[in-house]
């Protein structure tokens, strides 16, 4: 028995026999050289810096490893420690870029070992860690990762700020070879001159002073000479979605879009994209931190998703890229598990209301419904409406309204947000506002707009939601007005289902508050109440059941467990609620671009309820 895929002719093969037709994964040899450059590394270094190290019982362990007794030999064997500390994480990482440094390295490092201490093992072991490398040259064949020549900044800031704490280090370890009794200020003078080639106001005795200046210079020479080839390298700039790109998105959409509610933020302009050989499937990513990071299922042909997933995995491959897919449905899951061996666990659940059984009437809906009544009484009033029958005035206050609205200084959102409002394909979003005219009179920019909802279509004949903005003059239970002005609205747009929020979590916040649940679910939801004053976890739970959904399972795809940590950090970067990038006076100042043919930038996101990602 056989399925086509894509063309491919592939039979129904148990994945574990796949993979060793594919051949093993080489994972085993650079974790090992990976680990070996850190051990060494942090043993050269000991021995360069300490000299009771290098004259205690563990000399002879130190003497097979590059390192030296001498002013020149402590400064090659400080360099070569912090410089293979420097590749470690590379050579694990399979980038070829890292191992052609070690090549280069490791001859110095055996030379040295020969002519400097005349060790012959030192030398040997130096080669023969050589030689596994060029034996396993095949292995180290990953691309270099996105990046920018800022990367040459936040080096020189680490660098340097390493290089100071370790000098002081190696200033201080020589207690009894200090001339006098200088103060940490004095220290810390010498070390800032010692990196610059300069000679520094603390003097030693016994020649210790060279030994001194020559490890303080290789610091500094590390340092300039990183920062000079991070700053003159090529760059490798992120996949961004181009505009043939977003063609063949929206063409897969109106076919295949009803399938997920997360497939219309697959367009969103900070996401590449990976199409299926015959082009009747894409999987959109973005690479975090070295984390590969698809969001919710493929879109396109079902059948064709193997190919997309397939080149997915390839990509991630050849750049050595953690693969890991945030938010995809159970359907996405088993073919995401089943094609490539990798294992699904469940993230949390998806409240997706069917409009035919909405009503505000019932116990059940009683707070929602009081609440609604109560803003009514207070003159506000709602208006629900395809975005292409928004004049260009309007929209445009909109815009500006989502923008100053917004709570926070980071755009937030990635798998469940798109980032922009009134983009000329985007004319099928559905937009909810809340209006009422001030009793002061006072004319603001927004007019009498009070708060805003963004839904994008969903297929054909469904919506889901993609911000929440409110003025913070507002009533509260702005969301809650127009979340049911949008459902009871929904019919004449025809419109029969409406995805709301993600809620990470649920089933644990909702087992562990019933009566009978076990303690380690009592503990379980205890940790993610606490976590929820900083992630909002359980205030989205309790927000979307108030509109009695029905809940979608929704998975999160790794390779390990290991990985978890890792996917689960690469993740808060990409929503946005870890920023890493650099200061502020920092940052590289670009002209605001030209608008672009297809798509107006606008800030996304949510300060109250973030509206999607948990």
């Amino acid at each position: 028995m056989s399925v086509t895929v894509d063309g491919d002719k592939r039979g129904l093969v148990p994945v574990r026999v796949r993979r060793i037709l594919r051949g093993p994964r080489p994972e085993k040899v650079p974790s090992l050289v990976g680990t070996a450059c850190t051990l060494i590394g942090l043993l050269d270094i000991a021995a360069g810096v300490f000299p009771r190290f290098r004259a205690s019982r563990v000399h002879a362990v130190a003497e097979v490893l590059p390192g030296t007794l001498g002013p020149l030999s402590a400064a090659l064997s400080l360099s070569a420690g912090v410089l293979l500390l420097l590749l470690a994480h590379g050579l694990k990482r399979h980038k070829r870029r890292a191992w052609r440094a070690a090549v280069v390295l490791l001859p110095l490092g055996a030379t040295a070992q020969f002519v400097w201490r005349h060790s012959i093992l030192g030398a040997l072991l130096s080669l023969a860690l050589l030689t596994l490398l060029i034996r396993h040259r095949g292995e180290f064949a990953a691309l270099p990762d996105p990046r920018s020549r800022w990367r040459a900044l936040a080096n020189f800031v680490v660098m340097g700020a390493g290089s100071i704490a370790l000098g002081l280090v190696i200033v201080s370890a020589h207690p009894r070879r200090v001339i006098g009794s200088p103060s940490l200020t004095d220290r810390l003078e010498h070390v800032l001159y010692g990196l610059l080639g300069a000679e520094g106001p603390v003097g030693y005795t016994h020649g210790v002073d060279w030994t001194v200046g020559y490890s303080l210079g290789a610091l500094g020479m590390i340092t300039a000479l990183t920062t000079i080839y991070l700053a003159f390298r090529p760059e490798h700039p992120a996949a961004r979605l181009t505009d043939d790109d977003e063609t063949r998105l929206r063409a897969l959409l109106d076919q295949h879009g009803g399938r997920d509610s997360l497939g219309h933020f697959a367009l969103r302009r900070d996401k590449g994209v990976i199409f299926s050989p015959s082009g009747k499937a894409a999987v959109c990513y973005r690479v975090v931190s070295g984390v590969m990071l698809a969001s919710g299922d493929p879109i396109g042909d079902v059948e064709a998703w193997p190919g997309a997933i397939e080149r997915f995995m390839d990509e991630a491959k050849i750049h050595s890229w953690t693969p890991a897919v945030m938010g995809c449905s159970e359907t996405g899951g088993q073919v995401w598990t089943r094609e490539t061996g990798l294992d699904a666990l469940e993230l949390g659940d998806e409240a997706v209301v069917d409009v035919a059984d909405f009503s505000l009437s019932g116990r059940a809906m009683r707070n929602v419904r009081q609440m609604v009544k109560r803003i009514e009484r207070n003159g506000y009033t709602t208006r629900v409406r395809r975005v292409r029958d928004l004049d260009d005035a309007e929209l445009a206050r909109v815009r500006r309204a989502a923008a100053d609205w917004r709570g926070t200084d980071t755009e937030r959102g990635f798998s469940m947000a798109l980032g922009r409002i009134g983009a000329p394909g985007d004319g099928d979003a559905v937009i909810a506002t809340a209006h009422k005219e001030d009793e002061d009179g006072t004319e603001t920019p927004y007019g009498d707009l009070k708060a805003i909802i963004h839904f994008v279509p969903w297929g054909p004949d469904g919506m889901s939601l993609e911000l929440m903005r409110r003025d913070r003059s507002a009533d509260p239970g702005m969301n809650e007005l127009l979340i049911v002005a949008a459902l009871q609205a929904s019919p004449a747009l025809g419109i029969t289902r409406v995805s709301l929020n993600f809620a990470m979590f649920r089933a644990a916040l909702a087992r562990g508050e019933k009566i009978g649940a076990g303690p380690v679910l009592r503990l379980w939801r205890g940790l993610l109440v606490f976590l929820s004053r900083w992630f909002q976890i359980e205030s989205l739970y309790k927000f979307n059941a108030k509109f009695r959904p029905r809940w979608e399972p929704r998975f999160v795809v790794y390779r390990t467990s290991r990985d978890l940590p890792r996917i689960g950090f690469a993740a808060m970067q990409a929503e946005g609620f870890v920023n890493l990038s650099l200061p502020r006076p920092f940052t590289r100042r670009r002209p605001a671009p030209a608008p672009r043919p297809c798509a107006h930038l606008t800030p996304a996101r949510p300060a109250e309820h973030e509206a999607r990602a948990a």
